[in-house]
């Protein structure tokens, strides 16, 4: 364990915990980046975050129906609730209208062979002509290369005195684990890949299968690895508690997880939460307001340090200045992020945790701190909603990851001593945690020569100005 801390502080000397990245050059870098990540789930039944859904059967193998819009709620809902249905109700969410196959590239890119950034846009066309698919995954598009670097990641942190274990929550067709496995086989001590299990929990039937077969192409790896066809945010499935050391990936998880909003009038009045209703005799939607009393809500609020306005401790100054000129507030809350974070730590209180996602999007219309894009995809063409209220399911709604505010969930989750239990000065972590951009986390863990072009143009590095990884490793004082 001592090897596993000493590890961990020589790559936190290396990059600072937070680190702040500005908005891109140009917000068509990161609209492309968004394009070739995100949307694959719009011609794709898989969902990176559909194990969230309530319905099994949510991804479909047929072709798109087109089916009538999402019904209107009869009864006020929270916005979690609402998002939750707008993506993912059986019938009428966005995921189960838009299917078709995941995005499988049959052979790695060969980036030293490209010129350039022309020659790359021009074969990455070409691809998407020919597998008849508009999107393909970071870790698709990149491999072997972008798993290689979490594979290095997790092997470099791993306590290697018991055997690994890897979970993938929202696993696509496979490749992740098959190139993590890959790795292993190639470049672990011959004992870690001879004991180790990686379990895939995926809710879709159709996609365990395709990440059976793609891991099986590696005869050997189908003794490593497991499938398990399920919610990872229900508790039950997850059994009895597991206290043996772990790892569990998410990758592009948590942006299309439910969120929920919180509106105040002005700068000092307290939250509340929001609702939404059907408007009484027609099918247009809109928002209602009530005291906080949900408690996913209100620990949301708790830990990111937005619940000071119900202490009464507001000056007189702002109060003031709040009634001349009032503003009003909006705030989006990662609910979902919570509740699977809670779930998570429950079941395996030792687990190592890496997760990336975008830090930030462009072209934001929706209004509120941590707001979605809310897109849709017809006839080639993409158009942005203004309102979240708009997406009837026809529109995918994706938001940003606050990296500090999944931090704080994380440790809160994980375990947050306070400062009187310990007394001392300093709350005391048991977790040790960094965030990475894309750009540092490839040039510490990966190769990033294998994805440079030859004139130097490396989109690994040159393209993901607004991603993230987050790793997060159990200490070894519990006191």
């Amino acid at each position: 364990m001592a090897r596993l801390v000493d590890q961990w502080r020589r790559c936190s000397r290396a990059f600072p915990t937070t680190t702040s990245i500005s908005a891109p050059e140009s917000s068509l870098i990161a609209r492309r980046l968004l394009h070739s990540t995100l949307l694959i789930r719009a011609l794709s039944p898989y969902s990176p975050s559909s194990f969230f859904s309530t319905n099994s059967n949510l991804a479909r193998a047929a072709a798109d129906t087109s089916p009538l819009p999402l019904p209107p709620p009869k009864n006020p809902v929270l916005v979690r609730d609402f998002v939750r249905s707008a993506l993912y109700d059986p019938d009428h969410g966005y995921f189960s209208k838009h299917s078709g196959s995941v995005g499988v590239l049959e052979r790695s890119i060969n980036f030293n062979k490209l010129q350039g950034r022309k020659a790359y846009t021009r074969h990455l066309h070409h691809l998407y002509k020919k597998h008849d698919i508009s999107w393909f995954t970071p870790v698709e598009l990149f491999k072997p290369w972008y798993a290689h670097a979490i594979a290095e990641a997790i092997l470099r942190t791993a306590n290697l005195s018991v055997p690994l274990k890897i979970y993938e929550i929202g696993g696509g067709s496979g490749t992740c684990a098959k190139c993590i496995l890959d790795y292993m086989m190639l470049n672990a001590p011959p004992k870690v890949y001879n004991h180790m299990k990686y379990i895939s929990v995926e809710i879709s039937p159709a996609l365990s299968q395709k990440q059976l077969e793609t891991v099986g192409d590696v005869q050997s790896h189908l003794s490593h690895y497991s499938v398990e066809c399920r919610d990872a945010s229900d508790r039950n499935g997850w059994g009895d508690v597991d206290a043996q050391p772990c790892w569990v990936i998410m990758l592009e998880v948590l942006d299309n997880l439910p969120h929920d909003l919180v509106f105040s009038p002005d700068q000092v009045s307290p939250w509340m939460e929001v609702w939404v209703q059907n408007e009484p005799g027609s099918e247009e939607l809109s928002e209602i307001y009530k005291p906080i009393h949900d408690p996913l809500i209100t620990r949301c609020l708790e830990i990111s340090g937005m619940d000071w306005q119900n202490s009464g401790s507001a000056n007189m100054m702002k109060l003031l200045w709040s009634k001349a000129f009032p503003k009003s507030r909006r705030s989006w809350m990662p609910t979902g992020c919570l509740q699977l974070l809670e779930v998570l730590h429950g079941a395996l209180p030792n687990m190592s945790l890496i997760a990336s996602d975008f830090s930030f999007l462009p072209d934001v219309r929706i209004l509120g701190e941590r707001a979605p894009l809310v897109s849709t995809k017809k006839d080639g063409c993409t158009t942005d909603y203004d309102s979240y209220l708009d997406a009837k399911g026809d529109a995918d709604i994706f938001f940003p990851t606050d990296f500090i505010l999944l931090e704080m969930m994380d440790l809160s989750c994980g375990g947050l001593k306070s400062q009187s239990s310990l007394n001392s000065s300093k709350p005391f972590k048991k977790r040790r945690t960094m965030i990475l951009d894309t750009a540092s986390f490839v040039e510490e863990f990966g190769l990033p020569s294998k994805t440079r072009t030859m004139d130097g143009y490396n989109p690994l590095l040159n393209d993901f100005k607004n991603t993230k990884f987050y790793l997060s490793v159990p200490t070894h004082n519990t006191k």
